[in-house]
């Protein structure tokens, strides 16, 4: 399933990156890697870390989820969802965060009290 996903994620990451009209260069740049790096990761052989995927989300303009919603084995599990809401994959999630600097850790800290205030309020 492993190899699948990034074969997945590099056709996914590949096909934003073309739409955007950006290099292999230019991405690999933007989140401190070498060309050659993305493309391993365009080609699936190589698979891309969390913090990787999370800088590759930013700098694309993407949800972290652009990646992984059409992905065959996601679709399944999501189907599986009793209340048909979107499946969250905690141990992603919880892996991406361990990955994060203290510094990175506060100002996502700051911003999910924002964004929770605004949801009360609204």
């Amino acid at each position: 399933m492993e190899d699948n996903f990034n074969k997945h994620l590099g056709n996914k990451l590949k096909l934003r990156r073309l739409a955007l009209g950006l290099t292999q260069t230019k991405v690999a740049k933007a989140i401190n890697v070498t060309f050659q790096q993305i493309q391993k990761y365009e080609k699936g052989t190589n698979g891309v870390s969390s913090l990787r995927l999370l800088q590759l989300s930013n700098y694309l303009k993407v949800p972290i989820n652009y990646f992984f919603e059409d992905f065959s084995e996601y679709l399944i599990n999501l189907e599986k969802s009793k209340e048909g809401h979107m499946n969250v994959n905690y141990n992603f999630l919880v892996k991406l965060y361990s990955e994060l600097t203290d510094d990175q850790k506060i100002k996502f800290s700051k911003n999910l009290n924002i964004n929770s205030q605004i949801s009360k309020v609204g």
